[in-house]
């Protein structure tokens, strides 16, 4: 038998302090969960019957969804156990003020790669609002594992969301899709405060002289989560003096994904349409290279760019500043970084702690 840390609550409907010890102990939890196969004893704040469960949903989310292997879902977890730190946590939240009056607040959350909607769930319940959480059903087991594990560690949190299967009765809306939904999100949550996201997609900038680790890190960013996410990266831009089998060679290392049965029909399809079309590109048999002036590729490609003065490229992509989620390489974040953002890395820019704050 375990015993739980007993949290004392402030007064939901004007918190003086976030409640953050249970976040912290839900990212222990998840660390254990992405780096052991059988639980390792009481210390990770789980016990084994809690252990055992979810360790079991992770190896077999991908039956449910072909994407979400075992290995794309620990490195959510872990990326989620390096952000719930007392340290990280408390550092967030610090600028924003206290949440006056507790709202019902409707999430929206998008299934591209593993709970990535969970952002927007720890910012609202950090704030003191009430979560209508409508998921994805493209990932509709990860998100709740999450919180029934806070919930071990905060029973009271239970009353701080409920999962819809439709947002009714809700003062504000968070909500992620392609840019067709936020037309309709548009429409549909236009009379409430509401942050509402787009596609967007990341590119990085190159300068030719990169190490060979910068450019693992490259194929990092181009290939975690398969490329599923708007965090990686779609597009390259490279000097035109560039010997692109450097860029080639990096990304050998994934070769493995040829015999993942979803992103290799991916990969035969795009092939075969632009062959068909008779457009010129590279391939090496799990990843298809096209020159292209456009900033989203299919999955299983990358799109690259050749271009003789930085400036130029400067210009280009601040006009394309809307539609990037993250910029990397040159006067950019590192390479290899994209898939690792901060707790206060907002999605498409926008504030989501100060938007729910003055709620």
């Amino acid at each position: 038998m375990t015993t739980r840390l007993a949290l004392k609550h402030p007064n939901l409907h004007a918190m003086e302090k976030p409640i953050i010890q249970p976040f912290v102990q839900l990212g222990t939890a998840l660390e254990a969960i992405s780096i052991h196969s059988a639980w390792p004893g009481f210390e990770c704040g789980i016990t084994s019957t809690e252990f055992d469960h979810a360790h079991s949903l992770i190896q077999t989310l991908h039956h449910h969804n072909g994407w979400f292997t075992a290995e794309s879902c620990n490195q959510a977890l872990a990326e989620w156990a390096n952000l719930l730190t007392a340290e990280s946590l408390t550092k967030w939240l610090e600028p924003y003020p206290a949440s006056i009056q507790q709202r019902r607040v409707g999430i929206i959350c998008a299934g591209n790669i593993p709970a990535v909607g969970f952002h927007d769930v720890v910012s609202v319940l950090v704030s003191g609002h009430h979560a209508l959480i409508k998921l994805s059903k493209d990932d509709q087991l990860l998100i709740p594992l999450f919180l029934d594990l806070l919930c071990t560690f905060d029973a009271a949190i239970k009353n701080r969301f409920t999962m819809v299967e439709r947002l009714t009765e809700f003062d504000a809306v968070i909500a992620t899709g392609s840019n067709n939904s936020a037309r309709y999100f548009e429409s549909y949550f236009g009379h409430v405060p509401h942050i509402i996201r787009k596609s967007r997609t990341s590119v990085a900038v190159l300068h030719g002289q990169e190490t060979d680790e910068e450019l693992a890190g490259l194929a990092q960013d181009i290939f975690t989560y398969f490329g599923l996410g708007c965090r990686n990266v779609s597009k390259v831009y490279l000097p035109r003096t560039m010997d692109l089998d450097r860029v080639f060679n990096a990304l050998y290392p994934y070769q493995w994904l040829a015999n993942h049965a979803k992103y290799a029909n991916n990969y035969d399809y795009n092939k075969a349409v632009w062959l068909l079309n008779r457009e010129e590109l590279l391939e090496n048999g799990f990843i298809l290279l096209k020159e292209d002036e456009r900033l989203a590729c299919p999955t299983a490609s990358l799109f690259y760019e050749r271009y003789d003065n930085l400036s130029d490229i400067e210009t280009q992509l601040e006009a394309l500043a809307e539609h990037i989620q993250c910029r990397l390489g040159v006067n950019g974040i590192p390479l290899g970084s994209a898939q690792k953002p901060q707790l206060n890395d907002y999605a498409d820019g926008v504030d989501t702690m100060a938007f729910l704050s003055r709620l």
